[in-house]
């Protein structure tokens, strides 16, 4: 291609996820009720961990973090796909796809980093608890956190800046729910093989850099984990085992959609649903079902409004 610009296609069309109608309402039914359960669930985790003095500690900071993320991670994808569901005309305007380009990467690489800022965190707190407070203070937590963003949007100013500059001159059908890069890249009119491959060499080197490191860091906390009394040890167990648990069901996906495609339409979809929908659903989940403390903050809010009697 030369150096013109030869993006005509204005808009981009969704094939979604099925094409019989009665099948389309019902998703269109249990999609609304699992991004629902998202929204409130990852509100009221940030609701408890600002409002409650006992959960005001670097851990908690952090897991409000990753609920505000999550949250966000599903809301670039779902609600356009639960319209889409009563839509005959599935349609996404160029503008629009670009967008949920970016802030998929975006939003995906911050909590990549997130999660090892946790890891982080967790090792701290275990390996070297006489430390815990002075390595994990606000300050620190706070510049990890801006790290985090810091990253995602690096990368994912990185796929917006090149997919932008792609030609776009006819084919505008995606097969699947919502603009996602290496589906975009097949539209271009160019050979796109060597980009994509650039593009999840990129993605790769992000994704397996932050799953190296949690790996290190679970596995000094399980050394150390074994070495201590059995009661610090089954909390420590439980808290590590919600964190790799909410490690695996994010990566996973990350790495069959992006890093080592398989190129399975059926598959990439279902991976996808999973990406955007079930690891922010299952997120606060895990972290308020296996969480004491979590639980507990929840039993003294609910009191707040039903009285002392019973939470007492």
């Amino acid at each position: 291609m030369d150096g013109d610009n030869h993006t005509v296609v204005s808009e981009f069309v969704l094939c979604g996820l099925a094409n019989s109608k009665n099948l389309q309402v019902l998703l269109f039914l249990i999609f609304l009720i699992l991004y629902l359960l998202i929204i409130s669930g990852n509100i009221v985790i940030q609701i408890l961990i600002t409002t409650d003095p006992h959960l005001h500690s670097p851990m908690y900071f952090l897991l409000a973090n990753l609920s505000f993320v999550d949250m966000w991670l599903s809301s670039n994808t779902t609600p356009k796909m639960i319209i889409d569901f009563l839509r005959d005309n599935k349609t996404i305007s160029f503008a629009g796809c670009m967008s949920q380009v970016f802030l998929s990467h975006c939003i995906a690489g911050g909590e990549m980093v997130l999660l090892v800022v946790m890891a982080y965190d967790r090792y701290v707190a275990i390996c070297k608890p006489l430390h815990y407070l002075t390595i994990m203070n606000l300050k620190r937590c706070t510049g990890l956190v801006l790290t985090s963003w810091t990253i995602g949007f690096a990368h994912g100013i990185s796929y917006f800046l090149v997919v932008m500059k792609l030609p776009f001159c006819g084919p505008n059908k995606i097969d699947s729910f919502f603009c996602d890069m290496p589906l975009v890249l097949k539209l271009a009119c160019m050979d796109s093989h060597d980009l994509n491959s650039l593009m999840n060499a990129e993605c790769g080197v992000l994704a397996v850099t932050c799953f190296i490191l949690l790996l290190i860091s679970y596995t000094y906390i399980l050394i150390t984990v074994r070495q201590t009394s059995k009661a610090g040890a089954s909390k420590a167990m439980s808290t590590c085992t919600a964190h790799i648990t909410v490690v695996m069901i994010f990566f996973l996906p990350c790495f069959f959609i992006y890093v080592f495609p398989l190129n399975i339409t059926w598959l990439d979809k279902f991976l996808a649903v999973f990406y955007s929908v079930f690891t922010p659903l299952l997120n606060p989940a895990i972290y308020t079902l296996r969480n004491k403390e979590m639980k507990n903050a929840m039993k003294r809010f609910i009191g707040k409004f039903l009285g002392p009697k019973g939470y007492s």
